[in-house]
């Protein structure tokens, strides 16, 4: 703990190498919440070294009210929850659209893994209707959400991060849940098995 704090005063200082130090032992976690959140491995990268800039130029806004990996993963998850703000406002990818790379054009394709395409296509409308229905919840109940469903976060560890009482995580959790559920329940032809 001492470490740490004295890692945070350096790193505050411009010490560069205290922080690379210092966030170490956080780089895979932030990229797992980029990875889930995101759904692609680049895109995952690219915001998992956007989230660490943005650690390094506010570290001097780490004032040790909270533990430094609460601070961390409350930066990490705005910074995914922002980004995934950015992608909604963006064009959406088609199947059928040609994908140039540097070695020639690629035709959009599913990757054959056993399943029929179909089925394939559904699961991922599913995923992309859940992701857009968590989008249309309130910031508040984004935060909870992302943190207890994809992340799996305890309601304590939640609490930390979110600088609240473990009650309000666990109301705030419950009213997300039914927010979530009104929202997906409009798209009962995907969600037909889990809504009676």
């Amino acid at each position: 703990m001492e470490e740490e704090k004295a890692l945070i005063q350096r790193a505050q200082n411009g010490d560069t190498h205290a922080f690379e130090i210092l966030v170490q032992e956080y780089q895979t976690r932030i990229f797992s919440i980029a990875y889930r959140m995101m759904q692609n491995q680049e895109d995952a990268a690219d915001l998992t070294q956007e989230i660490l800039l943005k650690l390094f130029k506010n570290l001097d806004k780490f004032r040790g009210n909270s533990k430094f990996s609460t601070w961390v993963y409350r930066v990490a998850t705005n910074s995914c929850l922002d980004a995934l703000k950015k992608a909604k406002r963006q064009s959406a990818y088609s199947l059928d659209k040609a994908i140039e790379t540097e070695e020639g054009t690629l035709l959009g394709e599913i990757p054959d893994k056993g399943s029929m395409p179909q089925e394939l296509a559904e699961k991922k409308a599913m995923i992309e209707a859940v992701r857009l229905g968590i989008l249309k919840l309130s910031k508040e109940h984004q935060r909870v959400i992302v943190l207890r469903e994809v992340e799996g976060f305890s309601y304590e560890e939640i609490a930390q991060i979110l600088n609240c009482s473990v009650g309000t995580v666990k109301s705030r959790i419950n009213r997300g849940r039914e927010n979530l559920k009104k929202i997906l329940s409009q798209n009962r032809e995907l969600f037909s098995d889990y809504f009676v």
